[in-house]
């Protein structure tokens, strides 16, 4: 016989065990006790279920999520390439460790108009210019507190470069350094500095190599007007002058900074190019627009962002599109070192004094640009 219970047998013993427990119900019922029992376990289920939905809820896959966040980023040209891989970074970083989606509305444009524009009413949050001068004047307009050099680590500088001195192909006119630019019959195409801060900084790196050469500011300034005597137009900012030389053929050199030279070579143009042995540091200065942030209530996710770009994580990506690393472990990276070769004679702002004496020596009404200018004959 086998040893298997037939399934009526296994039908009868379920309505036995049913009409048990309806008994035992029924017994617990008659009696006081047995009432006050299950209105206990009743009542403890639901505490227990109301606790378990308070945790749910408060867990960021049911509804915890914050706000959406809205950043306004303004910055000089160059430095799209770079930012477009950057901030997708961070996005992704500031939903994870803080359940909430940034939102970047990005402006690019010449870091003196950039400035002219958030000064005027273009609600930037962060500002990432060409040079502390820029920056320098939103704060004097009142949107940036005094101090913002030391918020940030270096001086709150990101990123840098130098200048860069670029040729046709074989260098035909055999430029090979800041005074075969005063040659006759040489063309150089620049920026203006009146709108660009690359521009600012190539004439600082002109000026820088005269007086290393010629020792005195009147022999700088003849030095330069020879140069800018062969500047046929002057560009709105560093990208239109990387444009006028390699798409529209104009020039026999074009001074711009090294990374926007490499960032063109890695487009796939080609590019002949030598870094000058006497430069400057063309350092960029970040800084978060604090009245702005104020207003708009993004003040900790725009310092995040800002602390952000010192990482190595995103150093790298400046170091990748021609930035020079402020980092220096990112900096030390072999595929670096070979990209970047070392600059003899390096100078700085410092060496020419404050941002305010380079304006108004320089670059203000009357400065020694507008007297080159008015010595130039076109």
């Amino acid at each position: 016989m086998s040893s298997k219970q037939h399934p009526l047998s296994a039908s009868k013993s379920v309505v036995n065990a049913i009409a048990n427990l309806s008994n035992l119900f029924n017994n617990i019922f008659s009696h006081k006790w047995g009432r006050k029992f299950v209105s206990y376990f009743l009542a403890g289920a639901m505490i227990s279920v109301t606790m378990a939905a308070c945790t749910t809820s408060s867990s960021p896959s049911s509804g915890n999520t914050k706000k959406d966040v809205e950043l306004t980023f303004v910055s000089f040209a160059v430095t799209k390439q770079a930012h477009a891989e950057i901030i997708p970074k961070f996005v992704e970083k500031w939903q994870k460790e803080q359940n909430q989606t940034v939102i970047f509305k990005q402006s690019y444009g010449a870091s003196g108009s950039q400035t002219r524009a958030v000064i005027d009413g273009l609600e930037a949050d962060i500002v990432h210019l060409a040079l502390a001068g820029d920056t320098s004047k939103i704060e004097k307009a009142g949107l940036i507190d005094k101090g913002w050099e030391q918020e940030f680590p270096n001086e709150s500088i990101v990123s840098k470069s130098v200048a860069a001195l670029v040729t046709r192909e074989g260098n035909p006119k055999n430029i090979k350094d800041w005074s075969d630019l005063e040659k006759d019959g040489v063309s150089l195409i620049t920026a203006d500095p009146k709108t660009s801060g690359v521009a600012r900084w190539n004439f600082l790196a002109l000026w820088n190599a005269a007086v290393k050469k010629g020792g005195s500011d009147p022999k700088a300034q003849e030095s330069l007007v020879k140069v800018f005597k062969n500047v046929p137009i002057l560009t709105k900012d560093a990208r239109e002058a990387t444009d006028a030389f390699f798409k529209q053929g104009q020039g026999d050199a074009l001074i711009n900074y090294e990374n926007e030279i490499i960032l063109a070579s890695q487009k796939g143009q080609k590019v002949n190019y030598v870094i000058p042995d006497v430069n400057i540091s063309i350092d960029n200065p970040i800084a978060v627009v604090d009245k702005n942030v104020a207003k708009h209530g993004t003040k900790e996710v725009a310092e995040a962002f800002v602390k952000f770009l010192y990482t190595p994580e995103a150093q790298t990506e400046f170091a990748k599109v021609g930035f020079r690393p402020v980092d220096q472990t990112v900096a030390k990276e072999k595929q670096f070192v070979d990209l970047y070769p070392k600059v003899k004679e390096l100078a700085t702002v410092k060496d020419f004094g404050s941002w305010s004496e380079i304006d108004k020596k320089f670059f203000a009404d009357g400065g020694a640009f507008d007297q080159i200018q008015s010595q130039i004959k076109r």
